[in-house]
């Protein structure tokens, strides 16, 4: 069953269809994709994101209502048609463009928002959401 989840993982991202995990879903826009790792540790979920040629105030992370959510978008200068830039540069390629990448995800436990943390390093978004304590189970005498 694992090998047949990681196929359609593999054909999900090749061809920017979603797929679900966690009775929630994720998925990505057309626009862009990118490359996730989500991992759940005992207090904590920790999200590591690819996002290279992205500068850290090119990415915006919000948390609500159990969905992650990751925005990444990168404005480049528009030339005339003419191929030429206001430098009078002259492109012989220009194959760089706007670009923009997003990712949603449903969260399967209750995040503390607040304490939420973010960091990028060399094209790489690690996000740390701390789990909401939870309070241990009372048990309830019965007469």
């Amino acid at each position: 069953m694992a090998e047949l989840e990681r196929f359609f993982d593999r054909w999900s991202q090749r061809f920017g269809e979603s797929t679900d995990d966690w009775d929630g879903g994720f998925g990505w826009s057309e626009l862009g994709s990118m490359s996730v790792d989500l991992v759940e540790q005992d207090d904590r979920f920790v999200v590591t994101a690819d996002l290279p040629g992205f500068e850290r105030d090119e990415v915006e992370v919000t948390v609500t209502d159990h969905t992650l959510r990751i925005e990444a978008e990168r404005e480049t200068v528009e030339h005339e048609e003419s191929g030429e830039s206001e430098d009078e540069d002259r492109y012989l390629r220009h194959e760089r463009r706007h670009r923009s990448a997003d990712r949603s995800f449903r969260l399967p436990e209750d995040v503390d928002a607040e304490s939420a943390s973010a960091s990028m390093n060399h094209g790489v978004l690690t996000v740390t959401l701390p789990k909401l304590a939870t309070e241990d189970a009372h048990t309830i005498d019965v007469e």
